[in-house]
């Protein structure tokens, strides 16, 4: 289809007017990447891109993040134009209580974003996820007579996303696939929040990528025809480089006052909106405006979109015929196992088995991958420490995309939102891993993992003390407790290889959100009196009752990983009245009924010590105060394991001592 440019230029200043009128209206908001960006959007919206507005999760649609998620009325502008499910009224509801036009993007909350951003440099890795996903669904399904998916990834940055650590070790990665479906737009106004961003930059930009292995386009961002022209190219391209276009952009333009400055970040112009209106050539008098001429070319465009859907659907009917065992494949990404089943498929563990949880998961891992054909997992640098490596499968690198064990390198941060872009693509049930101390690399990630609701693993290894000799750099004492404190991110700490097997059904069956398996480089012994059933659903429920008293209950001792087997050695040498309960996840423990948590906690037991080899404060909501929490709250020290656990007071006698003392 040919560029309508006067009809695409007159949709721009339409953008820009829903911008201003929206942050105006709410007195809140960001005007500059609206304002500056909106030939940028009106190719991509009302040209380039491949997508259904009627249908805004169809497999095979072009996938567009906005990275600078400040720009927010950017998307929504253009959504709303398109023709997707977001009425004027949410647009004039921007920033309001229960809109679907809350701050920043969402997930789920509006049709046609595809990830949640905001935090700068999140969301061109979790482009760089999606492209991944592209190629890896792309070799999984496609046929020489049935290409099911072809799509690209376009993203929006600018230059604070741009300076973010995040995007770099990402931008590394991609180039380093080959991922050429991935274009990434640097909306380049030279300017950031605070300042002119030659106070703080003077790389060159086109080089850096260059040299990482992407392709460079440099345009002027504001002429409709060089910005198509260069997505067209980018969309052709099969150079096994990603695309760079750095667009050359005045940052809230249409504003005189504040464009090309600091000030046209923000909310700043809004105070100008009806001298900027005019400008625009929009009517003074109505606010929200949308002319005929520009509603009219976005119907028709949309009836072009979904003919081009409608001609996929025919291929996407002929492939499911031809390949009923491919499209067997393809539909068990939509549903997720259920624990039993996957349970069933992992064998019990040899009662005389002595293994670091790290090393059960390992074995864990290899019947949830033959189980579940789109399972994938990575590590940054670590799979022969971390011990999650698909055993029958290979690398995934370009030319073998099938193979599903990703390496990652040494970017925690990167991984970790990458891991959020397969998953907000939704086809791959994703994996990753590393150590336990380094968590905090990737916390950010994890945390809109949480804040989207997406169905990560985490593998995260060498979890406490007994990392020994590595010393307080690598002992994460504080940082199990600090991932806990995530709303909506289950942290599972399992004391053996049979509480192993039932985390990993937990996380492979969860739909919800993300999960942490926390898992020991120090070897533990298997509970051999506790039934293999139980610790598995024990494991599935979040705690349960290790050890039943045989006489009137007195004391109740918690723990939860390691350090189940100090509770046990204590309540043996405590007596018929001790209860044992083990905890391996507080999340899933406080989302089971209050029946069974009274039932396993039981009120009028008000004696109860816990022990957990980290800082104590959170398991005092089970031991109440007149409870005891044997713990650190402090660094680590260097020197072999056993010496660590027993110098820092981590022992059955501890327990002992605090339960009597009680």
């Amino acid at each position: 289809m040919p560029l309508n440019v006067e009809v695409l230029a007159k949709a721009s200043n339409t953008a820009r007017g829903l911008a201003i009128d929206a942050i105006h209206k709410c007195s809140s908001g960001h005007l500059g990447l609206p304002l500056g960006a909106a030939e940028i959007g009106a190719v991509l919206y009302g040209h380039a891109l491949v997508h259904n507005p009627a249908q805004p999760r169809w497999l095979n649609r072009d996938r567009f993040v906005l990275s600078a998620g400040h720009g927010s009325m950017f998307l929504y502008s253009w959504l709303h134009l398109s023709g997707y499910d977001l009425s004027i009224e949410e647009v004039k509801n921007f920033r309001q209580l229960h809109s679907k036009t809350p701050g920043h993007p969402e997930f789920h909350e509006t049709p046609g974003v595809e990830c949640t951003t905001g935090p700068l440099g999140q969301g061109i890795a979790n482009a760089v996820g999606m492209a991944l996903a592209g190629q890896m669904a792309a070799a999984h399904f496609n046929t020489p007579e049935h290409p099911i998916f072809d799509y690209h990834v376009v993203a929006l940055a600018g230059d604070g996303c741009m300076q973010e650590g995040v995007a770099l070790e990402a931008v590394a990665f991609a180039g380093h696939q080959k991922l050429d479906n991935l274009i990434l737009i640097f909306d380049s106004n030279d300017v950031t929040l605070d300042a002119m961003a030659d106070k703080t930059q003077s790389e060159n930009v086109s080089a850096r990528f260059k040299a990482t292995g992407w392709d460079v386009q440099t345009i002027d961002g504001h002429d409709l025809v060089a910005v198509a022209r260069a997505v067209a190219k980018a969309k052709k391209s099969k150079t096994g480089r990603p695309q760079l276009l750095i667009a050359k952009t005045v940052i809230g333009k249409g504003i005189a006052e504040v464009q090309g400055t600091p000030k046209g970040h923000g909310e700043g112009g809004a105070k100008f909106s009806a001298a900027a209106r005019a400008a625009l050539g929009l009517p003074a008098d109505q606010s929200f405006y949308v002319s005929e001429e520009v509603a009219a070319y976005f119907a028709d465009h949309k009836k072009r979109l979904v003919r081009g859907f409608k001609k996929w659907e025919k291929t996407y009917a002929a492939w499911r015929l031809a390949n009923p065992e491919k499209a067997a494949v393809l539909d068990s990404a939509a549903q997720a196992p259920l624990a039993a089943d996957l349970l069933a498929k992992i064998p019990a563990f040899a009662p005389d088995a002595k293994l670091a949880t790290r090393n059960a998961a390992r074995d864990v891992l290899q019947p949830v991958a033959a189980a579940l054909p789109l399972f994938v997992t990575g590590s940054a640098d670590l799979f022969g420490s971390n011990l999650n490596y698909i055993a029958t499968d290979k690398d995934c690198e370009p030319g073998n995309r099938t193979a599903r064990n990703i390496r990652f390198g040494i970017r925690e941060h990167a991984m970790a939102a990458i891991n959020n872009g397969l998953a907000y693509d939704g086809l791959f049930r994703t994996s990753c891993a590393t150590f336990m101390v380094f968590a905090d690399y990737a916390r950010p990630a994890m945390r809109i993992a949480a804040l989207a609701k997406l169905p990560v693993t985490y593998i995260y290894t060498h979890d406490s003390i007994g990392v020994g000799e590595d010393g307080p750099t690598h002992q994460p004492v504080e940082t199990v407790s600090g991932l806990r404190v995530i709303p909506n991110l289950d942290v599972i700490r399992p004391a053996d290889a049979e509480e192993t097997a039932g985390a990993f059904a937990a996380a492979a069956t969860r739909t919800d959100g993300p999960t942490l398996l926390s898992l020991t480089r120090q070897v533990v012994p298997m509970l051999n009196d506790i039934p293999v059933q139980t610790r598995r659903e024990g494991a599935l429920r979040g705690a349960y009752i290790a050890v039943l008293e045989t006489e009137p209950l007195t004391h109740i001792l918690l723990a939860a990983g390691s350090e189940v087997q100090l509770a046990l050695a204590a309540a043996k040498v405590l007596g018929g009245g001790v209860r044992v309960v083990s905890v391996p996840s507080f999340e899933r423990f406080n989302r089971q009924s209050a029946e069974y948590r009274a039932e396993v906690l039981p009120g009028a037991c008000r004696k109860r010590v816990a022990i957990e080899a980290g800082v104590t404060g959170l398991w005092y909501q089970y031991v109440g105060l007149d409870g005891r929490v044997i713990g650190i709250d402090r660094f680590g020290i260097s020197a072999p394991g056993a010496t660590v656990f027993k110098e820092l007071g981590i022992t059955a006698e501890a327990v002992v001592a605090a339960a009597q003392a009680l």
